[in-house]
């Protein structure tokens, strides 16, 4: 538990001091958004229907802009070197490492959704549901790109192999969430999406860590 606190601040410090870094996936999904809406022109009923689709599209393509950031700083310093021989256990590590890296990635996305939905003419009664999608099903996107990343940490020009590795298995959890906010959208129940999203999430906190640190030794190999 030291180790894993010890890990947690560090990276929450080193997030913070490279201020630009922490903010460039925001700036991202603000980008994504604002050139939607100019494209779409000023049609905010084709714009309210589409807004979920190009926020959750806005989140993923951010957190996959944020994921080289996550070992490959380390990998160059030679910090990656030292995690994985320390005498506590690297899923733990791992852990730390994943959950400082959603929450300075992905929590401020999710944060700044009212915002992406006021830029889109989101639906007000579609919010609360958008938020918690993003709430369930980013966690389980950190864990896959993280599992990706430790894969290509040593590769060359690694960005475009891990967009090639990440996105397709980030596309169920984009058709769960979809899926649901579509359901709502038609007054079906959203029950049962929800709970596959939650199952999720629970699967990818519970294997993760394990999987990265075997894709993280597989890939020092």
């Amino acid at each position: 538990m030291a180790a894993f606190l010890a890990v947690l601040q560090r990276d929450l410090r080193l997030a913070m001091r490279r201020g630009f870094d922490l903010l460039q996936p925001l700036f991202f999904a603000v980008l994504v958004c604002l050139l939607t809406t100019l494209a779409v022109g000023p049609e905010p009923p084709l714009l309210a229907r589409i807004a979920a689709a190009i926020v959750w599209l806005a989140v993923v393509l951010a957190i996959l802009l944020a994921l080289d950031s996550l070992f490959r700083p380390d990998a160059d310093d030679g910090s990656l070197e030292q995690l994985m021989t320390a005498p506590a256990a690297l899923p733990a590590l791992v852990l730390a490492k994943v959950m400082a890296f959603w929450l300075t990635a992905a929590l401020p996305l999710i944060l700044a959704t009212p915002l992406f939905a006021i830029m889109l003419h989101l639906p007000t009664q579609q919010l609360p549901l958008l938020l918690l999608t993003l709430l369930l099903a980013t966690p389980t996107l950190a864990w896959i790109g993280a599992a990706c990343a430790a894969l290509t940490v040593h590769a060359h020009r690694s960005g475009m192999l891990l967009a090639l590795l990440l996105l397709p298995l980030a596309a169920p959890v984009l058709i769960l969430a979809m899926g649901c906010l579509d359901a709502a959208g038609q007054d079906l129940p959203v029950r049962a999406p929800l709970l596959l999203l939650a199952a999720g999430l629970v699967a990818a906190t519970t294997l993760g860590p394990f999987v990265c640190a075997t894709a993280l030794r597989l890939g020092q190999r």
